[in-house]
């Protein structure tokens, strides 16, 4: 049997991919953001219902660990004992996402930023993209944006806001609406963004900042209570791939840990298994996390962008199975 054994990457991406990283450096360092580095392996996970971590034990240990799926709860963590602004790129683990755009390892870049607004940490994704990518749309001002709500409006027709499954469902097909009866509301409406929205954003959008997502996909995020209450949260899109993922954090400990309960709660209804909670991170947001944003950006996805690459395995030196 032949075994492939050359990288799934062409040296001139490979290449492209050095420089790219060599930039995104620049970029920090020139705004003296500095660059940390937090372990990979960790006894705690952040458990969430669309996110399932990889997980191994040690060879002569009964301990489970778990490889981050993001380095978000250490880089808090070094943001209350003082650091200032941070930023890492690092490679996170998820299970099972194998995809044109998932891969279960791949890079992020994630920074923080004290005392800034999230409309502020909007404004320097927008010029790293823009800088990166050359991407003029990013350019204007004021950014380009719309809400979570105005887009379901406009391409899928629905409101964001109404629970009633009946109106929800009106203009889909048969088969459709036995299949999507099944969901609740929150999937309900990730199934209208995928499959409504997303290929609009390609067709419509060259980059587009979607903000103010429901409350119940705040995450780490703060909420806004005005009604109706809006996560302080903003994704990246250019040319439909979703690039970045951003919050006003969340600094209640007690809240904080409201919610990581609650997902867990949500994974044992759906048959998966709970995860144990990162007690020295909520320790770090009950000494005082201070006011910031925070941003994690998939590195591949924008090495997709930068080179016209039709799936993330033509921008990694490897893939999984080879």
């Amino acid at each position: 049997m032949t075994i492939g054994w050359q990288p799934t990457a062409s040296w001139s991406v490979l290449r492209q991919r050095a420089l790219l990283l060599a930039r995104c450096r620049d970029f920090f360092a020139a705004r003296g953001v500095m660059e940390v580095e937090t372990p990979i392996l960790s006894r705690a996970a952040v458990p969430e219902c669309h996110i399932e971590p990889l997980s191994c034990r040690e060879a002569h240990q009964s301990r489970l660990l778990f490889l981050h799926t993001s380095p978000e709860t250490a880089m808090k963590r070094l943001v209350a004992a003082g650091s200032g602004p941070i930023y890492q790129l690092c490679h996170v683990f998820r299970a099972g996402e194998v995809g044109a755009h998932h891969h279960p390892e791949f890079t992020m870049l994630e920074w923080y930023r004290p005392s800034w607004s999230w409309h502020q940490l909007m404004a320097e994704v927008a010029e790293l993209v823009s800088q990166l990518l050359d991407q003029p749309a990013l350019s204007q001002h004021p950014l380009p944006t719309m809400s979570y709500q105005q887009a379901l409006l406009q391409y899928a027709g629905i409101d964001a806001w109404c629970h009633d499954r009946h109106v929800l469902g009106r203009g889909l097909a048969a088969d459709q609406a036995a299949m999507l009866g099944q969901l609740d509301h929150e999937d309900l409406l990730d199934w209208f963004w995928v499959d409504r929205v997303e290929p609009a954003l390609r067709q419509h959008h060259p980059a587009l900042f979607i903000t103010h997502f429901p409350a119940a996909r705040a995450a780490m995020a703060r909420i806004d209570p005005s009604p109706p209450a809006t996560a302080c949260r903003f994704e990246l899109y250019v040319h439909g791939v979703e690039l970045a993922n951003g919050y006003q954090e969340l600094t209640d400990a007690g809240e904080q840990q409201r919610r990581l309960v609650q997902a867990n709660q949500q994974r044992q209804q759906q048959g998966l298994s709970p995860l144990p909670l990162d007690q020295h991170f909520l320790a770090a947001l009950a000494h005082g996390l201070p006011e910031c944003a925070g941003v994690a950006l998939g590195f591949d996805r924008l090495m997709m962008l930068a080179c016209g690459a039709e799936s993330i395995d033509q921008v990694m030196a490897f893939q999984i199975d080879s």
